[in-house]
């Protein structure tokens, strides 16, 4: 091969790489929308901080009719307590687990959730649409499988045997060991079944 044919390939492998990172910067500068965990009480004010750092975020105000003794107001209170949705690049999540009110982003498997655009437009579409809106969990059933979220067995993954109140019993088998445990229920969170 000649030394001319040489610096050609060298210089199309060069342009390659580079066009090549570029494009990865250019991914991983790309916003998404995260879900951020509030300080209960905090989310219009955290929204508001959040604001004001310049991120953009979106606190979803559910319109409320209150009756008082001599007047009906509409109030606007958060459709999901202690949750405001952030729009930012994976490089720019210190600056949001550092203001004020945050505690921290919510985790699925093991990574922030990643909450598609569709979804927040649907949810402010079904807010300008509806007052009095109620929002609920999705219930915790037997034979699911869940994770869970809080305490010495946080992180690990086990299937729900049984109901009990508050509590769900659930048998984590990861370990080696078919362990058993009563769990609050609000301290798992269920787990996206694969395709």
């Amino acid at each position: 091969m000649s030394t001319f044919n040489a610096l050609i390939i060298s210089y199309i492998r060069k342009k390659y790489v580079t066009e090549v990172a570029k494009l990865c910067k250019l991914l991983s500068l790309t916003k998404r929308w995260l879900a951020v965990y509030t300080r209960p009480r905090w989310e219009k004010k955290a929204a508001r901080l959040l604001e004001e750092r310049g991120i953009e975020c979106y606190c979803p105000l559910n319109k409320i009719r209150r009756k008082w003794s001599d007047r009906i107001k509409v109030v606007e209170e958060p459709l999901f307590k202690s949750y405001v949705f952030v729009k930012i690049a994976d490089e720019h999540r210190l600056p949001v687990r550092t203001t004020a009110g945050v505690i921290n982003f919510v985790y699925w498997d093991g990574k922030p959730a990643v909450i598609k655009e569709k979804e927040i437009e649907a949810i402010k579409r079904f807010l300008d649409e509806y007052e009095n809106v109620e929002a609920y969990p999705v219930g915790i059933k037997v034979n699911q499988r869940v994770r869970i979220t809080n305490g010495s067995f946080m992180d690990l993954e086990g299937k729900v045997v049984e109901l009990k109140g508050k509590f769900v019993k659930v048998v984590i088998d990861s370990l080696g060991y078919l362990l058993v445990a009563y769990i609050e229920k609000k301290k798992v969170q269920v787990v996206a079944e694969s395709i």
